[in-house]
């Protein structure tokens, strides 16, 4: 039995337009946090908001830089 090449689960051509959308996405995340750090008082901040919100914008900003490498030819 031969086998079987390895395969991405989404297509190549693909990668620019996910890559573009996911560091979109996470840009504006990172600016809410940004925003948020900067009007709210700190007797008003929320831990467990910063904390969700970075790790939103951690995930999106993640997989657009692996979807940028991946269609600029640097398969990591």
């Amino acid at each position: 039995m031969a086998a079987k090449p390895i395969a991405s689960p989404i297509p190549v051509a693909m990668y620019p337009t996910l890559s573009v959308f996911t560091l979109a996405i996470g840009l504006v995340i990172t600016a809410i946090f940004f925003i948020y750090e900067a009007t709210s008082s700190r007797k008003n901040r929320s831990l467990a908001k910063e904390l969700a919100t970075s790790a939103v914008a951690s995930v999106f900003l993640g997989f657009g830089s692996l979807f940028l490498l991946l269609a600029s030819g640097v398969y990591v």
